[in-house]
């Protein structure tokens, strides 16, 4: 089956949950509810910048999708409606702890190169580590939030998540166009700072993540006893290979793709379908 035709098979499974769950198929919701959750999480936590402010906003998401169930018409996909009712979520709700901090790109580069310098008792490039894919995702995350979020909502849907240009407009409930500029004017952002300081994707670029690792941890952005983002150990090298794996005109966003956080708490869904009445979702009938 072809990437395309998996994609089709996913969203006619999502919509035939959407209409069982609507007819009070508790299992379908239950489906339906797990299928959304990460990529609900993944455009959460790459917004807001922190995982429990992020598990937070994805509950209610979630919460909102299921008792609004009723009201999706079915005209356009199911998940398509769903980005959209989480689009409106996070760019409505107050400034994560991390947004409140006000990251510029010139204020992120001075972080990186001067506050916590470029340690050089740090880990080798090859040394793998549960803590230098830590501080990757941070990295990533931190580049994230120097865009201001209409412009970070572009990226991480259009960039990060790779949605069709027009079920990304669709989600943003925007045209087409002005996603579009959007889009490319955080590529911009992202590909200039990503070339001027990410090691990652230049080989000018001054920045390993292994040398940034014990700056990390001695400014208590990472701790060696538990991560909030990374699954499993990687070395300076082993990301540059995944980062590299594309064309060159890719690598900056390929940095950000790569980085792929690890979910949110399984229970979540459970949690949210045993808390809910099923005739929460269902529609009212005279």
């Amino acid at each position: 089956m072809t990437p395309s035709a998996e994609s089709g098979a996913r969203s006619d499974q999502l919509e035939n949950d959407a209409r069982r769950a609507i007819d009070g198929d508790r299992e379908a919701l239950d489906r339906l509810v797990g299928a959304l959750q990460s990529d609900i999480y993944a455009v959460a936590v790459r917004m807001l910048c922190h995982r429990e402010d992020a598990e937070d906003a994805t509950q209610e998401i979630l919460v909102r999708i299921v008792t609004r169930l009723s009201q999706f018409d079915f005209r356009s996909k199911l998940k398509t409606w769903a980005y959209r009712v989480a689009v409106n979520y996070i760019l409505d709700v107050k400034k994560s702890r991390v947004e409140q901090l006000r990251f510029s790109f010139e204020q992120f580069a001075d972080d990186l190169t001067l506050t916590n310098g470029l340690h050089r008792d740090a880990p080798s490039e090859t040394e793998r580590l549960i803590l230098i894919e830590e501080v990757k995702m941070g990295c990533t995350f931190g580049m994230l939030q120097c865009l201001d979020r209409p412009h970070r909502m572009a990226f991480v849907l259009g960039e990060i998540m790779e949605i069709s240009g027009p079920d990304a407009a669709e989600a943003l409930e925007i045209s087409y166009d002005v996603f579009r500029k959007r889009l490319q004017h955080a590529r911009s952002a992202i590909l200039s700072f990503t070339k001027t300081y990410c090691g990652l994707a230049s080989d000018t670029a001054a920045c390993r993540c292994n040398r940034q690792l014990p700056g990390a941890v001695q400014a208590g952005k990472v701790r060696a006893d538990s991560c909030s983002f990374a699954t499993q150990s990687l070395s300076f090298d082993d990301a540059k290979t995944l980062v590299r794996r594309v064309d060159e005109a890719r690598w900056a966003s390929e940095v950000h793709r790569s980085s792929r956080p690890r979910g949110s708490s399984v229970e979540l869904a459970r949690q949210i379908i045993d808390t809910l009445d099923i005739r929460q979702v269902r529609p009212q009938r005279d």
